[in-house]
C-alpha cells in the first residue's frame, strides 16, 4: 500500500502513459539473478495481454524496476499491486523464501500529452548506461522497448 504522503494528489486516468519506478524491499539485489529479472519480463507480458497495460519501456535495475506504459484500466495502484503480487509470488517461489520482495509504495509520473514518449523510453532503457552497470545498453540483458532492438540499440530510437 501507498504511503498517504505518496498517493496524495494521485489521480489514475485510463488510456495515460505513466513512468513508474519500484525498489525491491530494503533495496535487495534481487533482479542480479537472471531467473529473477526474467519473472519481471514475463510478468509485464502478462499484464499487456490481459489488457491492463501496454508496456512501452522497461528495465530492470539490480534493486528497482523502471517501467514505461499505458494504463488500460483505471486504476493504476490496482495495476501495480497485482503486478507486485504475482512477481512476489513467483520470486519467493524460485528462492524457496516467503515475505516481501517490494517496498510499499511506487514512484509515478503520468507523461503529459506534450512530453514525447520515445524521449523517455531512451531514458527509461539507458539508466543501466547512467548507473555506470554498462557502457552499451546492448550488453545490458534486463530491459525492453517496443521501439528498440537488443541489436541495434540505440540507433532504432
Amino acid at each position: 500500500m501507498s504511503s498517504p504522503r505518496l498517493t496524495r494528489g494521485r489521480h489514475s486516468r485510463q488510456n495515460a502513459v505513466y513512468a513508474v519506478t519500484m525498489a525491491t524491499h530494503h533495496r535487495q539485489p534481487l533482479f542480479q539473478t537472471p531467473a529473477l529479472a526474467n519473472v519481471v519480463h514475463d510478468q509485464l507480458h502478462h499484464c499487456d495481454r490481459e489488457g491492463i497495460s501496454q508496456t512501452h519501456a522497461w528495465v530492470a535495475m539490480p534493486d528497482h524496476l523502471h517501467w514505461l506504459f499505458t494504463l488500460r484500466e483505471d486504476d493504476l495502484s490496482a495495476c501495480l499491486r497485482r503486478f507486485k503480487s504475482r512477481c512476489a509470488r513467483a520470486m519467493n517461489t524460485i528462492r524457496r523464501v516467503s515475505g516481501p520482495v517490494w517496498q510499499s509504495g511506487f514512484y509515478d509520473h503520468r507523461l503529459r500529452d506534450d512530453e514525447d514518449l520515445r524521449v523517455q523510453a531512451r531514458y527509461v532503457v539507458a539508466n543501466p548506461v547512467r548507473a555506470g552497470l554498462v557502457t552499451d545498453i546492448r550488453e545490458y540483458p534486463y530491459w525492453g522497448c517496443q521501439w528498440i532492438s537488443r541489436h541495434a540499440g540505440f540507433d532504432d530510437l
